[in-house]
């Protein structure tokens, strides 16, 4: 196929499975900047799909089931993050976050004091921390 060919065939669009995982990700994190959380989940699985294991559309993925109420995809998609590298101290932020949602603060609390040992001048870590307060143990 010759230079000029290539060029004119039309880029692959929204609905075409030809799209790269970039391309995806660039689309979902557009939904997610509308506040389109839902849309940009569905955006971002076939991102997820197309590369799996690559940790920024996994964020971007949390973060899409996060905003649109859906914390146990969203928690598992922070978990894979986490599992991927172990050193992110925002990782460990969202998936305490998750975690809280589903009722399950005393993981979450683990997780943010990770966050908070791994980057201990982030304040967005220490007051989440601190607003979790003290956790009973469980009988």
């Amino acid at each position: 196929m010759s230079q000029s060919e290539r060029r004119a065939e039309p880029p692959p669009g929204p609905g075409d499975d030809r799209e790269s995982a970039y391309a995806l990700l660039q689309r979902g994190q557009d939904l997610l900047r509308r506040r389109h959380h839902a849309q940009a989940a569905v955006v971002l699985e076939r991102a997820a799909r197309a590369e799996p294991g690559k940790g920024s559309i996994l964020e971007a993925l949390g973060r899409a089931y996060h905003n649109s109420g859906q914390y146990e995809p969203a928690s598992s998609t922070f978990e894979a993050l986490v599992e991927l590298d172990p050193s992110g101290p925002w990782a460990h932020y969202a998936l305490a976050q998750s975690l809280r949602k589903l009722g399950r603060p005393r993981e979450g609390q683990t997780h943010l004091r990770l966050a908070v040992a791994l980057d201990p001048s982030s304040a967005l870590y220490r007051r989440a921390l601190e607003r979790l307060g003290p956790t009973k143990p469980k009988p």
